[in-house]
């Protein structure tokens, strides 16, 4: 018994040795086996544990591993695969300002579409998409305010993350300016205060702030004092916080706007379409109108029935005109314009006005080569002939008629098509023919008797005696 309690109590007597575990355990393979006996030289001899024993173990593991690794990878053809490029670090996001903690500005972004939600209070709830929604001031809208379910065209502004909202403002609208947020391409509301050299002061949300005369408008501004105590949005091109200088420019917002315009005009424009337009400049030849951002020719010749000697007698620039397109060339994206087809053609009732043979009085208003043109009517002329001015040989038609004389023509033939009248001067040939015979029928006068004997001849010397 007590040699039994002996045993129960003594770990050593009942846990079997190594030599006992080794020979009850199952046969191993000889890496195992080296492995063991490795470990109990270590344990025998601490000393040399790491000197002598690890390094052979460590070799050994080594080239049985890469024994395995070149048995698993036999046959594998790393071209086969596609292997990813690297993923690209993304840009760290710039510090906010310290006046711009707690919100995240976004000047410049690219406008986007948004559904109207609904109107609370003084704002306009959007619905980006994404379970997103923003917010636009009614102050922002001029005109009415679009119904739930419309889609307008929005710019965000910044994100209010004390409210969690994001804050947008329509395309084109103006923002609350202050250095803070006067970058450039922001576009401000400008007040112009005074004229000074070289452009205008204006006044952005209390800044003072400066433009050129060369940026206030598409044209060419002449007197800035009529801009004086006006209001219009401008784009930011300058703007330094340090040194309190702010520029603004209203052109290169009206060429935006206008650039806009533009390509939406060209998708509509049809020939034979009647458009409202501005004239933007006058030249000998014709002018330059506006039509929906896109420039046309009105020429000369189709602003009005009667000869024009000069465009400023019929339009200026900046006058508002209603013109007809012409013609359209999708290539050069150039317009023909006409304002004479609005009006009535006097040439539509020329027939039953100047019928055929008919005696008509007009002005002669040009001598050419091969005639002279005579007006008959504003707008209508014809043409005499070098043939039909007289009934001899003219070697010079300014020895016949000359410019503002008045004659009286026949007219010879109509032709309403083409916009042409042949007319004559000379008289009806019939009418020739009886002035010739009333100048037969006259008598002619007696001859006086003779008084004087005639001499010469044979006389009376010459007679021969009978």
């Amino acid at each position: 018994m007590p040699e039994a309690n002996d045993q129960s109590t003594n770990p050593a007597a009942s846990s079997p040795t190594p030599q006992a575990a080794r020979s009850s355990a199952p046969p191993s393979s000889p890496r195992d086996a080296a492995i063991d006996e490795a470990m109990e030289t270590a344990l025998a001899n601490p000393s040399q544990r790491y000197a002598s024993s690890e390094l052979p173990l460590k070799r050994q593991w080594d080239s049985d591993l890469d024994a395995e690794l070149e048995a698993a990878m036999s046959g594998f053809d790393p071209k086969t695969f596609d292997v990813a490029s690297p993923r690209a670090k993304r840009p760290e996001r710039p510090p906010v300002a310290k006046g711009d903690r707690g919100q995240e500005r976004s000047q410049g972004q690219a406008p986007r579409m948004g559904r109207v939600i609904s109107v609370r209070g003084r704002s306009l709830f959007i619905d980006l998409g994404g379970k997103s929604e923003g917010v636009v001031p009614l102050d922002l809208f001029e005109g009415e305010i679009p119904a739930p379910g419309t889609d307008i065209e929005v710019v965000v502004d910044h994100f209010d993350r004390s409210e969690g909202i994001v804050h947008l403002r329509l395309k084109g609208s103006a923002i609350e300016a202050n250095w803070e947020n006067l970058k450039q391409g922001a576009i401000v509301e400008a007040k112009v205060t005074k004229t000074i050299k070289g452009g205008v002061e204006v006044d952005v949300d209390g800044i003072r702030g400066f433009m050129p005369i060369s940026q206030i408008d598409l044209n060419r501004v002449e007197d800035a004092a009529a801009f004086v105590n006006q209001k219009f949005r401008a784009i930011v091109t300058e703007a330094n916080a340090r040194e309190k200088n702010l520029v603004v420019s209203r052109r290169e917002l009206l060429e935006q706007e206008r650039a806009e315009m533009r390509e939406k005009t060209w998708a509509t424009l049809e020939e034979g379409q009647i458009r409202e337009g501005v004239v933007r400049s006058v030249k000998d030849f014709g002018a330059f109108v506006d039509v929906g951002g896109v420039d046309g020719l009105l020429p000369i010749g189709e602003m009005s029935w009667v000869r024009v000697s000069k465009v400023e007698d019929v339009i200026r620039p900046g006058d508002k005109v209603t013109v007809k397109i012409l013609r359209i060339d999708q290539v050069t994206r150039k317009l023909t314009f006409g304002l004479k087809q609005l009006l009535q053609s006097p040439w539509e009732n020329v027939e039953d006005t100047y019928p055929r043979g008919a005696m008509v009085k007009g002005k002669v208003t040009k001598l050419m080569e091969f005639g002279a043109f005579v007006e008959l009517e504003p707008g209508v002329e014809g043409l005499i002939h070098i043939t039909e001015l007289s009934p001899t040989r003219v070697r010079r038609i300014t020895d016949i008629v000359k410019p503002d004389q008045e004659v009286e023509v026949r007219i010879l033939k109509v032709e309403p098509d083409v916009k042409r009248i042949s007319l004559s001067l000379l008289p009806v040939k019939g009418q020739e023919a009886v002035e010739e015979d009333e100048e037969d029928e006259t008598p002619p006068a007696p001859k006086p008797e003779r008084k004087i004997p005639l001499k010469g001849g044979l006389g009376d010397r010459d007679k021969k005696p009978l």
